[in-house]
């Protein structure tokens, strides 16, 4: 069976971490090169998480063999089958093109990008070149959460009505943050080191708003099933003012039959508040996510009922981790779980879309349709 050759642009995202070990572990792709963007400024430090310590962490630990300056120069010479890219959120659409270009099959990290007329010219190079583009979004791999879809659509709490989500944490170098797939914790930095840090510049990709308020957009598209039709944002620097990208930011998104509230924050520590887990109120109940004795399980509340706990079963092979996923889709054609599709994520981005715009206008703003100009 064909062995898919394997490259990783940008070092950014500290996700790199967990994506890079489920290709390194896949028997069937081989990580053969890798390549770092240029960042706006350098960053100060080498810690945990920052740019340097993700690509030192990934080339010892998943034996990187090769590594490049320009990530342009390794597509040539490496002729790779897939890019996984964890830069910077706004490089998202030139590197797309780039690979597209050169017919490599693209793994881009979630936001699929800063606006959607970026995302719909990686979709259009994608379509053009015919290689395969896919967005990763680390709750595909929560088993849990396809439950949650599953009991929805089987009409346990009726019609969805309302969905709400509450995303918070210290920021991606906050001090104690953990991301998956490594064992240490963010350490102090000063804010002098964090500004140098694309997370927290704006006009690269940075921010709260686009780190958080994505997952938001693409859960509350996935769950109610249809075409947003506007968004308010607001989104606010409170604790983080040594740099220009916001730390805080709400989405109120409107839907044909339900709304959706996104809040999201780099200022809180998860521990304090319950964070991460999704509220759904339907017309015959309501719906959330809870963990028992260690077991993710969707809780299912009705009126006059006994509250009801659903269990999630074993993912298939196919959809244990974005590596399984890629490999399955190249091998039969198999369309792929809807939240990594080119369609769904298009359709997050233009509510994302508009919630920054609206952060900006300080008005609600209309999503846009397929027909947004491309410029």
């Amino acid at each position: 069976m064909k062995q898919y050759r394997v490259v990783i642009i940008g070092f950014a995202h500290m996700h790199i971490n967990d994506v890079a070990s489920h290709f390194y572990e896949n028997p069937r792709t081989e990580l053969v090169a890798c390549a770092d963007t240029v960042p706006a400024m350098p960053e100060l430090r080498a810690a945990p998480y920052t740019r340097a310590w993700n690509k030192r962490f990934c080339m010892d630990n998943f034996k990187i063999p090769r590594e490049y300056q320009d990530y342009q120069e390794m597509l040539d010479k490496e002729k790779p089958d897939i890019a996984i890219v964890t830069s910077e959120n706004v490089l998202h659409r030139e590197i797309v093109e780039q690979c597209a270009r050169r017919s490599v099959h693209v793994c881009v990290e979630k936001p699929m990008a800063v606006s959607l007329s970026d995302a719909l010219q990686m979709q259009r190079a994608a379509e053009q070149y015919g290689v395969k583009l896919l967005v990763n979004w680390p709750i595909t791999w929560l088993p849990v959460y396809r439950t949650l879809k599953q009991k929805l659509d089987e009409g346990a709490i009726g019609r969805l009505i309302e969905f709400k989500i509450r995303t918070s944490h210290t920021g991606p170098l906050g001090a104690g943050a953990a991301h998956k797939g490594v064992n240490e914790t963010a350490q102090p930095m000063t804010g002098q080191e964090k500004a140098h840090t694309w997370w927290h510049q704006l006009n690269r990709g940075g921010g709260a708003m686009y780190d958080f308020c994505c997952y938001g957009s693409m859960l509350s598209h996935w769950l109610a099933d249809q075409e947003a039709q506007s968004a308010f944002g607001l989104r606010a620097n409170l604790m983080s003012q040594f740099g220009d990208a916001d730390d805080t930011a709400v989405m109120v998104v409107r839907f044909p039959n339900c709304v959706a509230l996104i809040e999201t924050s780099w200022t809180t520590p998860k521990e304090l508040i319950p964070s991460n887990i999704p509220m759904l109120y339907g017309t015959e109940g309501a719906m959330t996510l809870v963990n028992v004795d260690g077991r993710d399980a969707v809780k299912v509340l009705r009126p006059n009922q006994e509250d009801a706990l659903f269990f999630t079963d074993e993912p298939a092979q196919k959809d244990r981790d974005i590596a399984c996923a890629f490999v399955h889709h190249l091998d039969t054609g198999e369309e792929v779980h809807p939240t990594l599709s080119l369609k769904r994520n298009i359709s997050a981005m233009r509510i994302l879309d508009a919630g920054v715009r609206s952060a900006g206008s300080g008005q609600q703003e209309m999503t846009a349709s397929e027909y947004w100009q491309i410029g």
